[in-house]
Formats: structure tokens, sequence, C-alpha cells
């Protein structure tokens, strides 16, 4: 509204000839999105909130009493141990992420499935019970949305995307609407509460608070069922964003506080981690998981970014921009190999920090620059991902034989740079 656009405008102007410093949050326009989570998160978790498309997101916690930033800097602030502790939480244990800030769409219809599979690049309208990752493209092929559709029955999906995608999806799908069509599209995105359970020990723990059977034969990867907790209805998915087992639970918000206060009871023999956007970026970063608006964005193709496997070329509906994938797919083999191509960046020495622009040296000669990174407490060093360029294929060999360093600052690092994803390359983790 206007006064929103007042405020912010102002203070953005004010900071234009600031020092941008990489977690520097807006003091305007705070407090008016809410998850139904936020008082427990703030006064019994100690949150540190975030600005998320005017949310209040949890970006890491305290653990110390009430959360603040000593000093903003380019390096590593005082919340990094939190924000260490939380990423390792979820790698080997269990983390709950409150992400409630995701775009929702409820779209039903006789003409549901068709109108959404067209749109979409891979097949959304097969069995219902199961969510599908992919891709919407323009007619040229170039990359408008990159979402999740759920298949709740015949006549009704669930659209999820991010925040900052939400009114983008929103008319995408509204001008694929047309009068001789049965469907309906509707934001449901404040009528849901969404917690994600991720770690190894996940499904131990939300096994304990509800009677749904959550083994893999009875709730494989990619299930989407309807399960109970305490008293309440919960959607449950099994799907991640992290790189380990976990699931996300998409709750009614008058039920939300019950369903969390009964998972955390739950969690305390698991010592269940509470994990912010920080852990949660820094997890999808070593697993190379892609972010649009980040590391990918509409002036990328689907094989540049490394994405073509969402992509169905046998379904009856076929997919808006399908031409343009096959007849690059054509290209790319009569050239040798990809020649534009998203690869994941691992700094050897474990000292400095990546966070957006960094220039990639391949043998002496500047290649790429980072397009958004984080900080690999796994893999034990700054990991980023960026998007290479050359006149040759970008193939195992061009990458391995070379010799890769990266430009932080002032000074030179060694790099790895690598095709596959530096964390768990094969979903072992993920399907376990």
């Amino acid at each position: 509204n206007r006064k929103s656009g007042a405020d912010r405008v102002g203070e953005t102007l004010g900071n234009t000839y600031k020092v941008h410093f990489p977690d520097k949050q807006p003091d305007t326009c705070r407090g008016a999105k809410r998850s139904p989570l936020h008082d427990r998160l703030a006064e019994q978790q100690n949150a540190y909130f975030r600005d998320v498309s005017g949310w209040e997101s949890p970006s890491w916690y305290s653990p110390n009493g009430p959360a603040f930033v000593e000093k903003m800097s380019f390096g590593r602030e005082n919340w990094f141990p939190y924000w260490a502790d939380e990423h390792k939480a979820c790698r080997s244990n269990v983390a709950l992420f409150d992400m409630s800030f995701m775009s929702k769409f409820l779209v039903a219809g006789r003409d549901a499935g068709d109108m959404l599979n067209r749109l979409s690049t891979a097949n959304v309208d097969e069995r219902s019970g199961m969510i599908t990752y992919t891709q919407w493209l323009n007619e040229c092929g170039y990359m408008e949305a990159d979402l999740t559709v759920t298949k709740l029955d015949d006549d009704s999906f669930l659209v999820i995307a991010t925040d900052t995608q939400h009114n983008q999806v929103a008319t995408k799908m509204r001008r694929q609407l047309s009068c001789d069509q049965n469907v309906s599209v509707l934001d449901v995105t404040g009528a849901y509460c969404q917690i994600n359970l991720q770690g190894p020990r996940s499904r131990d723990l939300l096994q304990q608070v509800t009677s749904q059977d959550l083994t893999n034969d009875a709730f494989p990867f990619r299930a989407v069922r309807e399960i109970d907790i305490g008293y309440a209805r919960v959607l449950c998915a099994r799907i991640t964003y992290v790189g380990e087992l976990g699931y996300e639970l998409y709750i009614p918000t008058e039920s939300a506080v019950h369903v969390y206060d009964l998972i955390v009871e739950a969690g305390r023999c698991f010592d269940l981690k509470h994990a912010g956007l920080r852990a949660l970026g820094s997890l999808r970063m070593e697993k190379a998981y892609r972010d649009y608006g980040h590391d990918m964005d509409n002036t990328d193709k689907l094989l540049d970014v490394g994405l073509h496997f969402t992509c169905d070329f046998g379904k009856d509906t076929g997919f808006i921009g399908k031409d343009d994938v096959l007849e690059c797919k054509k290209m790319v083999k009569a050239q040798g190999g990809l020649r534009k191509r998203l690869v994941q960046v691992l700094v050897d020495d474990s000292r400095p920090l990546l966070h957006h622009g960094e220039v990639l040296w391949r043998n002496g000669e500047r290649v790429g620059e980072i397009r958004s990174a984080s900080y690999g407490h796994t893999l034990g060093g700054a990991v980023g991902l960026t998007m290479l360029e050359s006149n040759e294929s970008i193939n195992k060999s061009y990458i391995l034989e070379a010799d890769w360093s990266i430009e932080i600052g002032n000074d030179m690092y060694p790099c790895n740079v690598s095709l596959r994803p530096m964390y768990d390359p094969k979903n072992e983790r993920v399907k376990a």
C-alpha cells in the first residue's frame, strides 16, 4: 500500500551511499506479516528475525538469551557459531524450520491438471498424493518459475513457490485461465502455517506425534498424505530443500501453535534444534539446490542451470517452452556439450566467506562471478554457485584439467569446482 511504499522508499534512498553489509535488515515496515508461530519463536527460542517479502522470519536463533547483532561486518559476526550449530544439527540429527512465508496456491477444477501440466516441464498430473518438482518456462525457453506441485486428488492441486515468486506465479496461472476452462486459483498462503522437519532423525521424531506409518514402504520420498498430529489434521509431504530426510507440514493456521507445541515437546527427547534461514541457505548451497532469483533467473535456460531432468517430453499436454528446450538439446549435442553451465564452487581455505559477486578465475583468466553463496559448515569452507560461459564444452575435463582460484577482497584463494553436488551427490541421505 501507499504507506509501506512511502516508508520503505525513504529508508532505501537514505541507505543508497551507505555500506551495504550482507545481513543488514530494513527498519521500516516491520512486524506487519507474522507466522502463527512468531510469538513462540521470539519468546521461547530467541529468534533473530529478518524481513522476507514483508514476513518476519527467523534468520538464526540465540541459545544464550535475546538475539542481537554485536557489529555488522563482511566477516564472521557474533551469531556465526549459532548458525553453525543449527546447520550441523540438521545434518546429524533433526531441525525445525518455520517456512510459513512460502507462497501457497490451491488450484482446483476439472481442467486444473491440464492447465498445470501445460505450464510445468514435469508431469504434475500423474498419481494423487505425490509432490513434483518442476519449472515454468516462457515460449522462448527462459526460466519463469521454480516450484513444486502436489496432486491432492483428480481435481485439486497445491502449488508451492518461494515468497519472491508469489505475484509472478499467481499471474502466470491466471493468464492461463479462459472462459471455457473449469479452473479456480486461490491464494492460501495465510491459511496454512508451514513447518519443515529436516534431518536423519526427522522420521523418528514425527512418528512420535502421529499414527501415520512413516516407514519407507508406507511413506516413500515425494509422498504426500494427510496425517493426524494431536487434535489436528495436517498435510505432510516427504520432501527436502536441505539434502536430508525430511518432511514439510502444512498446518491450518488455527491449529499451528497446537501442532508446534506437540512437536517441540516430543523433540526434547531428540535434542530438536530450531534452525533459521541462514542454516537453510548453507544447507541447500552444500547440496547445490537452486534458488530462483538468486543463482538463476529469467535470463537463464533450463539446460544451463542443470534442471532439464524435470522435463517430461512425452506427456500429452506438452509444456510451454518445450520446442525451445528440444532445440537447445540438439544444439548442445552438435557442439559436443554445454558451453554455459551452472557449477558449484568450494573455497579450499576455511577462513574466508563468500557473499555474492566474487570473481572466479580459471588458469589465470576471469570466467565468472559468484551468483549466490553461503558457508558450508559440513564441507568446511565457503561455497557458492556460479555460471560459467566458454568457447569450449564445460565438461569433466574442463573442470579437472584446470587451475581454479577465487578473488575475495584483495586476495586470491584456491578453490574446487564441481559439476555435481559436493554433498551427497547420489541422494542417498534424501531417500534414506
